[in-house]
């Protein structure tokens, strides 16, 4: 395995160290083997700074910096708003634009999919040149890149390798725990000897009928929701001990959707009674909860029985409600695809992110593979904070997980 470079390893004292005082203050104050298709339902030396873009925020020092700040680690606004946004580009080559974004603290990870990745050489070699522009002296976030795929296993796999089991394989298997608890391992050193350090698996919606949305390409465990718990947090388990954190998705299920119901291509809604989603579709995540899952993705469906008219991932009574206050998740929440034909009616870039920020989501994931997409989403979380539609305690409160997160990977 390829090992970490000395900053890295040292990295979450610094941080935690720098942003014991700052929150203090503060709170005073996606299915297609090695494409470039999104899975459905779900993604050296210093250069001078970009030039500013349409849309982009300033990437320098800006007004009314949160408070605290003098107690931080010298982040700048931009840069904190940076950290919630994970990017992506197109082709085998990132662009130098976003090396110089994660040069200068403005970017919290990169999503890489199947049209980024040649070979597990030519990836790896990709990683190192992101890790190399991130120890650049003008970051100051000293802790690995949030570097992510989807490697779910069987068909859903981005890069070469393990896991080679579908869920349903697994689900189906003589034993499915051992099964489960392979792949999980088989999965984060294949991803961690790349460099990366999180999976956006495992799936944990409980299918409904065969050849619906999720089983059609063997992305469930099991109609039994216990079944897809258990075996959910067997590979959650095994797979953070390598390194890489796990993501369960898609809260609070995706079960339910029929063959035809994409988020990534329309809008979605699952009439679902609240006692269902509640005793089918959410009991997996109580599980991977215990089982310590470092990151959970809401869904772009709309749940009337939960928050009528708003996909869950907009919506407060989901992100925050039930995911933080019923089941009490306290790790990270990240989006699916900001991008996604289910936000069409929800305005441009700018405007879904301020959404989803406002409802609670800790990490954008942009996966538009073009970078201007998420510096429109990082500048929409600072004329958010600056403009006060973002709560200052919620906007502290999520980069403290982020940052926590970063700290915590890669070792």
């Amino acid at each position: 395995m390829r090992r970490s470079p000395s900053w890295v390893r040292i990295g979450g004292a610094i941080i935690a160290a720098g942003l014991a005082v700052f929150f203090a203050t503060s709170a005073a104050a996606g299915h297609f083997p090695f494409s470039s298709s999104r899975t459905p339902g779900s993604a050296a030396a210093s250069r001078s700074p970009a030039p500013p873009r349409a849309g982009a925020a300033p990437s320098g020092p800006v007004s009314s910096p949160p408070a605290g700040a003098a107690g931080s680690p010298g982040l700048s606004l931009q840069q904190m708003a940076g950290q919630r946004v994970i990017f992506s580009y197109h082709g085998l080559t990132p662009p130098a634009r976003l090396l110089q974004l994660i040069e200068h603290g403005e970017a919290g990870g990169v999503i890489f999919f199947g049209h980024n990745i040649s070979s597990l050489a030519q990836i790896t070699k990709v990683i190192t040149e992101l890790e190399r522009a991130n120890a650049s002296p003008l970051n100051p976030v000293r802790a690995p890149l949030l570097l992510m795929t989807d490697q779910e296993g069987g068909i859903i796999r981005r890069m070469p390798g393990a896991p080679f089991l579908s869920e349903r394989q697994i689900g189906e298997a003589a034993s499915p725990a051992a099964a489960a608890a392979a792949a999980g391992t088989s999965g984060g050193l294949n991803l961690r000897g790349a460099g990366m350090t999180v999976n956006l698996a495992p799936v944990l919606d409980v299918y409904r009928q065969p050849g619906d949305f999720d089983d059609q390409f063997g992305r469930s465990y099991s109609t039994n929701p216990a079944v897809v718990g258990k075996l959910g947090a067997d590979f959650i388990t095994a797979q953070q001990r390598t390194g890489v954190a796990a993501t369960a998705k898609h809260f609070p299920g995706l079960g339910a959707a029929t063959k035809r119901q994409n988020t990534d291509k329309m809008p979605v809604t699952l009439n679902v009674s609240l006692t269902t989603i509640r005793n089918t579709d959410e009991v997996p995540y109580q599980a991977a909860i215990t089982a310590g899952v470092r990151l959970v993705m809401v869904s772009w469906a709309v749940y009337p029985a939960l928050a009528p008219g708003r996909p869950a991932g907009l919506s407060r009574a989901i992100a925050d409600g039930e995911l933080r206050q019923r089941l009490g998740f306290k790790g990270v929440t990240v989006t699916d695809a900001l991008e996604a034909g289910a936000l069409k009616k929800f305005g441009p870039t700018q405007n879904r992110a301020l959404l989803a920020a406002q409802a609670g989501m800790d990490l954008l994931l942009c996966s538009a593979q073009n970078v201007d997409e998420g510096q429109q989403a990082s500048a929409a979380l600072v004329q958010g904070y600056q403009d006060g539609q973002l709560g200052h305690p919620g906007f502290a409160g999520a980069l403290q997980r982020v940052l926590a997160l970063r700290a915590s990977v890669g070792g």
